[in-house]
């Protein structure tokens, strides 16, 4: 983050603690997924996949992006955060309504306190897309990256709302159509409206100017930013009024929309300064290869091509699996180590610049420990995917083992360096003083 500083950050404690509410949801995760191997035998409506989903959507993918985006607005946008006590009160209602939602789904509780937490989470979406349309508002400039930005949050917002109607239609049902039918709208409204026009827009900022690269014009971007959002809409209005079979159409309107991001990345890695990757930007690249199984799988899953129902059941899950803890999940353990380190050595260390001898960002982590959390979640996912895709508990109970390896030493690191404090800085003298 080469234009981030002191002056325009927010404070550090608007931030960090979303870093370690995300990793404990991290490990709680894999953790939960340990003790659901009999769920992914069933249909993907059931009590413990919600709750594996909730708990990645929201207390580690969500959580995580609330923190690093109250961070790096600042720097896509230019300007300073509009707002930190918004900032700390979506942090502390998202992190309740999470945990409350967790609960819930674990035991199907679907009375009062799943209303609460829906609540709860509806409140914190609120208050993050004002934040976000605000600080918006002050960038000197309004730009295709503030457009993906401020509508993903828009569309996290028309997430929660349906989420929290569903939730009351639990206990008093009052929605017209089937509970399916408008989870399916609820989870590609999040998979597709939030986390990857959210990703787009900041990704098209940030991994050019982590590879000190300067692609010119934003056309491909205009273009990738209607047609996500068209193949939605288009989308979201077929399945509420028509149900017609031109899903795979609006779902092509999406994929266009992908590849004409991953064309401007392309560019952008032609046009590279710094040729050599570091370990999160190796596995960013990953996480974008990743990026093309749920690519295929929504032709699929949206396609009529007469797959047996306990098959096509199993490809849904390999599908919500490939777009959590595929696509987001791998970018998101990339990007920690790329953005938490700069984070806590710009809060630690940046006042004594000039003045004392300091250590890199890179120095404040083990970068071996990080190559071998990225291998074993590489590992981990793919022997879970090829295990829910067979319907064997042994091969999805292998998976989650190596899967909660990886967690395990994700949190670790991410606490090493939450903990990291400067100390014994040793001033510049004559004698030492740089050239």
């Amino acid at each position: 983050m080469p234009t981030a500083s002191l002056s325009n950050s927010p404070g550090k404690w608007v931030v960090l603690p979303h870093y370690a509410f995300a990793a404990c949801a991290f490990l709680t995760l894999s953790v939960l997924l340990l003790f659901s191997t009999d769920a992914f035998a069933g249909h993907y409506f059931h009590p413990k996949l919600l709750t594996l989903t909730h708990v990645a959507a929201l207390g580690w993918a969500t959580m995580l992006i609330f923190g690093a985006l109250y961070q790096l607005l600042p720097v896509v946008l230019e300007c300073r955060l509009y707002s930190e006590r918004l900032a700390y009160a979506t942090f502390g209602l998202l992190a309740v309504g999470t945990i409350l939602l967790a609960y819930c789904f674990w035991f199907f509780n679907l009375g009062l306190l799943l209303h609460v937490a829906g609540c709860c989470l509806l409140l914190s979406f609120t208050l993050f897309t004002i934040n976000v349309y605000q600080t918006a508002r002050q960038a000197p400039k309004w730009t295709i990256e503030a457009d993906f930005v401020v509508t993903s949050a828009f569309w996290l917002l028309l997430t929660g709302i349906l989420g929290l109607l569903m939730a009351v239609n639990f206990t008093n049902p009052f929605l017209p159509q089937d509970h399916l039918q408008y989870l399916k709208l609820h989870a590609h409204m999040g998979m597709a409206g939030w986390f990857l026009l959210l990703i787009i827009g900041v990704g098209s900022k940030l991994i050019p100017m982590f590879l000190l690269s300067h692609p010119t014009g934003t056309r491909k971007l205009n273009w990738s930013y209607n047609l996500i959002n068209a193949g939605l809409v288009l989308f979201l209005a077929d399945q509420l009024f028509y149900q017609s079979p031109f899903m795979p159409w609006y779902a092509a309107l999406v994929v266009a929309g992908i590849a004409l991001f991953l064309w401007h990345l392309y560019d952008a890695r032609k046009l590279a300064l710094r040729k050599d990757l570091d370990l999160g930007m190796k596995q960013t690249f990953v996480a974008l290869f990743l990026l093309l199984l749920p690519v295929v799988l929504v032709f699929l899953v949206s396609s009529n091509v007469g797959l047996p129902p306990r098959s096509l059941s199993a490809l849904y899950l390999v599908y919500g699996l490939s777009v959590f803890l595929g696509f987001v999940s791998g970018l998101i353990l990339g990007q920690t180590f790329k953005t938490l380190p700069f984070i806590v050595w710009m809060h630690a260390y940046e006042p004594h610049v000039g003045r004392c001898k300091t250590p890199l960002p890179k120095d404040l982590y083990h970068s071996r420990v990080v190559q071998a959390q990225n291998s074993c979640y590489l590992v981990g996912y793919a022997v879970l995917l090829a295990g829910v895709l067979l319907q064997a508990p042994l091969v999805i109970m292998a998976g989650s083992v190596v899967f909660a390896v990886a967690a395990l030493v994700y949190t670790i690191n991410v606490f090493h360096l939450l903990l990291h404090r400067a100390h014994q800085l040793q001033p510049f003298t004559h004698a030492n003083a740089p050239a």
